[in-house]
């Protein structure tokens, strides 16, 4: 979404007093609006002179955003969105794909949340190869913290092949590792960049080719590291950037009928309790929540529900990722 002051020569209500009464505030465009306390700010207009003209700009700003939406949608054909074309996806991890009933669901972003080190870039890696070789599709993998070993994924390939002949098995990887596309990412305004080239090039290959495009699997490893640099401080920019990032991440995913994983770390909550790091504005933002530990000493990891659209929370799985 636009920045206000594009929108002042369409719209007479977002003149430079309104634009002043809201940089007082710290918004400065459309997805400010979306993580302020729209209450507090009506409540701030009504006590300036110009109330009924401030006013009357929020009611503008809230119907340019209202204008962005889908039309709303009944339950039936919700329900059915949920279910049509809405492939799962094998994560190769048995534990994952037994908790999900069946994998990582295409047209959902799904969390991935552990403290460091809990085998998170390992569950991203497997699922990458996995799904890589079983659909013979293309997975894309921002990597944002020099997570990604190509001598990994080669390995984790290799375990998915039965014995065969050597030149066989040499093609075989080197087939699923040309499907895997990484992406060093090192900040938030990198992230937005790469997901609007990829959001442009998908729309552009099904109005070319009129069919669905072989991106299977979209991961971030991590996002979170990306989005701690911009959250500090008093302001709601970082927040801004945080959601809009998600949503379309999550645009992308129902669209292009892809999965989407992102990892989340974890920080100190209430009496020293860890809790998923990004706050309150994030949570409501994935599909699906999975929460990841290890069994120090070993192979074995332990996955909880957080939050998922469809299943109870706190079940739980065990999974093994080899050495």
């Amino acid at each position: 979404m636009p920045p206000l002051q594009s929108l002042q020569r369409d719209f007479p209500s977002i003149d430079a007093n309104f634009l002043q009464f809201c940089a007082s505030h710290r918004i400065f465009s459309v997805e400010d609006f979306l993580v302020h306390d729209l209450q507090r700010l009506v409540a701030f207009a009504e006590c300036q002179d110009m109330s009924k003209d401030l006013k009357k700009g929020i009611a503008e700003v809230l119907s340019i955003i209202d204008s962005q939406h889908q039309p709303w949608s009944n339950g039936m054909e919700l329900l059915g969105d949920t279910w049509r074309n809405k492939i799962l996806f094998s994560t190769g991890c048995e534990g994952i794909d037994l908790l999900l009933q069946g994998g990582l669901r295409g047209g959902q972003l799904t969390e991935l949340v552990g403290p460091s080190p809990s085998g998170k870039t390992q569950v991203c890696l497997q699922a990458a190869s996995h799904i890589a070789h079983k659909y013979m599709g293309t997975v894309m993998f921002l990597d944002t913290s020099n997570s990604f070993s190509p001598k990994r994924v080669a390995y984790l390939v290799s375990c998915l092949l039965s014995p065969s002949v050597k030149e066989v098995k040499e093609r075989t990887i080197k087939r699923v590792m040309s499907n895997i596309l990484c992406y060093s990412v090192f900040d938030i305004f990198m992230l937005l960049d790469v997901l609007h080239q990829l959001e442009f090039k998908l729309t552009s290959q099904v109005q070319i080719k009129n069919e669905d495009t072989n991106l299977h699997l979209l991961v971030v490893d991590s996002f979170s590291s990306l989005i701690t640099a911009v959250l500090g401080g008093k302001g709601s920019h970082g927040h801004s950037l945080m959601v809009s990032a998600g949503l379309l991440l999550k645009k992308l995913a129902d669209e292009h009928n892809l999965a989407v994983l992102v990892t989340n770390h974890m920080v100190g909550g209430e009496g020293g309790i860890s809790k998923p790091a990004l706050g309150e504005s994030w949570k409501t933002v994935p599909h699906v929540r999975l929460l990841l530990s290890n069994d120090h000493g070993s192979n074995f990891y332990n996955i909880s529900i957080l939050k998922h659209t469809c299943m109870a929370s706190g079940q739980v799985g065990r999974l093994l990722i080899p050495n």
